[in-house]
């Protein structure tokens, strides 16, 4: 009875967000009160009936629910309850009425936080808001059923696929969804605003903390991935550029893009246009990651279903929300004003490289991952475009970029000298330089000494600017003053500071992994041994156990150091009987500038077993750095400034941009 309850909740919330988006439309093109009213009680009314579906659903998972035929299929009564609950979005119906609840909650955010906004800009946001997630909901319901029953019902179930059994589970995906999904807030403003017919920078004011949040969640979720890859497939490596990895990082990069773009049309009033056409895009790219997934196009061990008449339901949804976005786009965007000029010694300018470059690095990211596809659709030849391609083009994109992100902050709005910054300039030259020579020395590497050169030279320059904010220096700067002055800035100086030395503390730990990372794979057998990088890695012992729901056969790997013990790792080869599959557990020894890693294999008493040792230098900065860039950008959402219910204050200096 319960599953048909979240079948009926799934219904109903289609219904309501189909009125939510008809009358939040309608009533705005009429200035109907009532009708405005009505879709946001849509909006809150259909977020509460998808909860309500998604909680029964995971009811039915924690219960072992084998009537239902989704849990039947990933699911199993010996699975710890954690993976039984976190197991619910772990399959392609469940993942995506998690990616539904999401869409829903974030429209009845829009409605909670929103109440000062324009009523016409608002009811129309919440109406596209609503009209897209009726797309999803009719997908979920007539190609991806989550409470079909299933009969006769079985004694267990078949079990959870033993990659998905891990607690990266309970936490990457919703992250993830938490981004994909938030970026569609700015993706519905956007499309309100030119529906309305009026842009400014006050529009900005109120998507920026939408962008920053999404944008945040989307970097916690890649990193929180990256770290269920690197321990739990056993491959030693962050990031492999997986083509559904791609997919999450493109719009990652179109995402941070549009940060840096609200920026300047909230404080400048300009690229207005541009900042409507990077929402759009964002959006349209996380959505191209929902139809890679679950479409069969690409294959991956993060893909969800292989279905294409599946794929082509979420293709027609990414066509009709996207060419309906750009068409509305092309027809009104001469109607927007240009904004306010700027000379090209300014931040101004800064922030267009900035954004150039990394549309370019995003239109690189596309191109890798989908070329194979077109050259397989046009001529049926196979090809695969691995690491090498993005490592020649991604590479030196980025490294431009971060030269320029350190400059840009230090320049005036509008107009400035490099006269003005010359000694900043210099400072961080002089620090970044020497470190530049002394790698390129002793760690014997050219890219090296370049890659840590370029983050000094950011570290410097982000750490410059941000005192400069403080007024550091000055001659009654005491620590009591300093301190006042820490507590009176806005948290959008503390975020953006935050956010760019994690930028540069990612990229000493990408540098380091990339040039000095060191691997071995030998057969071992009890007491026989493997070095690398300096360390000795030893097979004492493999012993076996029984786990809550595996058999697992686990190494004893003893390190040691010019003689002396470093650690003791225990890597395990796990077989999961009833799913029939073994996994690879990595195991590890974590340092602050390194990592030491094991990973155990196939073998046998006989013919020793397959062991795999790895130092990683650095590698933890990797995820470190990127943690403080997605909390710079959570602490600039926190800004009073930037709230989500901003009221009608007097828009920023610059001149307001409104439709011709």
């Amino acid at each position: 009875m319960l599953a048909e309850i979240g079948q009926i909740a799934l219904i109903l919330a289609l219904l309501i967000s189909a009125l939510q988006g008809w009358l939040g439309l309608q009533g705005a093109h009429q200035n109907d009160r009532r009708a405005m009213a009505f879709a946001d009680r849509a909006a809150i009314a259909q977020a509460m009936f998808c909860v309500l579906a998604f909680a029964l659903l995971a009811h039915a998972f924690m219960i072992s629910d084998f009537s239902v035929k989704l849990v039947a299929t990933n699911s199993h009564t010996s699975k710890p309850m954690i993976y039984k609950f976190s197991g619910t979005w772990g399959n392609h119906e469940g993942s995506m009425l998690l990616w539904v609840m999401v869409m829903a909650l974030f429209g009845a955010a829009m409605v909670w936080f929103g109440k000062t906004l324009p009523s016409g800009l608002r009811a129309r946001a919440i109406a596209i808001q609503g009209l897209t997630t009726t797309g999803f909901l009719a997908f979920l319901i007539f190609t991806s059923n989550p409470f079909e029953r299933l009969s006769p019902i079985p004694a267990n179930g078949v079990g959870l696929n033993p990659l998905l059994q891990d607690p990266g589970l309970a936490l990457h995906p919703p992250f993830l969804y938490l981004g994909y999904v938030g970026f569609s807030v700015a993706f519905s403003f956007a499309v309100a605003a030119l529906i309305e017919g009026r842009v400014d920078a006050m529009w900005a004011r109120w998507v920026r903390p939408w962008v920053l949040m999404a944008w945040s969640f989307l970097t916690i979720g890649i990193v929180l991935g990256s770290v269920w890859a690197y321990y739990e497939l056993g491959w030693g490596g962050w990031w492999f550029w997986d083509p559904i990895e791609n997919v999450s990082f493109m719009p990652w990069l179109a995402g941070t893009a549009l940060l840096h773009s609200t920026l300047v049309a909230q404080a400048r009033g300009s690229f207005i246009r541009w900042t409507l056409l990077l929402a759009i895009t964002t959006f349209s790219l996380s959505l191209v990651g929902t139809f890679i997934v679950r479409s069969g196009v690409l294959t991956s061990v993060h893909a969800f279903a292989v279905d294409p008449d599946r794929g082509i339901f979420i293709l027609g949804l990414l066509i009709l929300s996207t060419g309906g976005a750009l068409t509305l786009y092309a027809l009104r965007s001469n109607r927007i004003a240009h904004g306010a000029s700027f000379e090209f010694e300014s931040r101004e300018a800064g922030l267009v490289l900035n954004n150039i470059l990394l549309v370019v690095s995003t239109a690189t990211v596309f191109l890798g991952t989908f070329y194979p596809l077109v050259i397989d659709a046009m001529t049926g030849d196979k090809i695969t475009v691995g690491p090498p391609y993005f490592e020649r083009t991604f590479g030196p994109i980025m490294a431009v970029l971060i030269l320029f992100m350190a400059v840009a902050p230090l320049m005036k709005w509008r107009s400035d000298s490099w006269q003005r910054i010359r000694k900043t300039l210099l400072i961080m030259a002089v620090a970044a330089i020497p470190v530049t020579i002394a790698v390129m020395i002793f760690g014997k590497t050219v890219f090296g000494a370049l890659g840590m050169g370029l983050a000094v030279w950011l570290f410097f320059g982000t750490a410059a600017n941000y005192a400069r904010k403080l007024r550091v220096g000055e001659t009654k700067s005491t620590l009591g003053n300093l301190l006042k002055r820490f507590a009176l800035l806005p948290g959008a100086t503390h975020g953006f500071a935050l956010a760019h030395l994690g930028l540069a503390v990612c990229t000493v730990g990408v540098v380091a992994m990339g040039v000095w990372a060191d691997e071995e794979v030998d057969r071992l057998k009890i007491g026989e041994s493997i070095s690398v990088s300096g360390y000795e890695f030893r097979l004492e012992g493999v012993d076996r156990a029984q786990g809550p729901n595996f058999i697992a056969e686990t190494g004893r790997v003893v390190i040691e150091r010019n003689g002396n013990f470093v650690a003791t790792l225990n890597p395990e080869q796990r077989m999961y009987p009833v799913e029939r599959n073994n996994t690879t557990e990595g195991s590890m020894e974590i340092g602050a500038l390194r990592i030491l890693y094991a990973a155990k294999g196939e073998g046998n008493p006989e013919d020793g077993w397959v062991v795999s040792v790895y130092y990683h230098p650095l590698v933890i900065w990797i995820w470190i750095g990127a943690l403080m860039m997605a909390v710079g950008g959570l602490v600039s959402v926190a800004d009073r400034r930037h709230a989500f219910a901003a009221g009608r204050a007097k828009p920023p200096a610059a001149q307001p941009v409104a439709a011709e």
